[in-house]
């Protein structure tokens, strides 16, 4: 008897995006050391007006995948139910003009399509064709999010995975 592995419904079922799911604020304590790291970040790419992390930022209207990203560097904590759109669309905004992006997503995804496609082969090795570089940084712990309408955490409010950062930059040197 053989074992086949399959993804949960939630990881690869195509319902489009849920408030309840997609709308999770990063702490600030969290963003602002990323911030003081990797940025100053100028465009928050996948937004809410209450969520914002930069002065500048897109929201679920304006929408970060087809607008263009060009001189900003970039903080994006994207709607989980759609991974594959972003990790794609944040390759394609560094072969053209963007500074930089770092990127924070669940780290129990590594065994998707779109990971091993828009990560898995170019992580922590330079793209000399592109002269980027994609460093991934595994987080410890598992991160707490702020929900829609909540001014603070509660209790047993953390999400049941990890987390990581994805950090896309200009050169060949593998950020740590």
């Amino acid at each position: 008897m053989s074992f086949i592995s399959r993804n949960h419904p939630q990881q690869v079922a195509a319902r489009g995006p849920l408030d309840e799911v997609d709308d999770r604020e990063t702490h600030p304590d969290d963003f602002a050391r990323w911030d003081a790291r990797y940025g100053p970040f100028t465009l928050d790419v996948a937004a809410a007006h209450h969520n914002a992390k930069c002065p500048r930022y897109f929201t679920r209207a304006d929408d970060g995948l087809v607008q263009s990203w060009a001189g900003e560097r970039v903080w994006c904590n994207p709607p989980y139910s759609n991974l594959a759109a972003w990790t794609e669309k944040a390759w394609r905004e560094m072969g053209r003009d963007c500074r930089g992006i770092v990127m924070l997503l669940p780290a129990n995804r590594c065994e998707q399509p779109w990971w091993q496609r828009w990560v898995e082969p170019w992580r922590d090795r330079p793209q000399y064709e592109l002269g980027v570089t994609l460093t991934t940084e595994f987080l410890a712990g598992q991160l707490r999010f702020i929900k829609p309408g909540a001014t603070e955490i509660k209790p047993n409010e953390r999400p049941p995975f990890g987390c990581v950062l994805l950090i896309w930059t200009r050169g060949y040197e593998v950020r740590r």
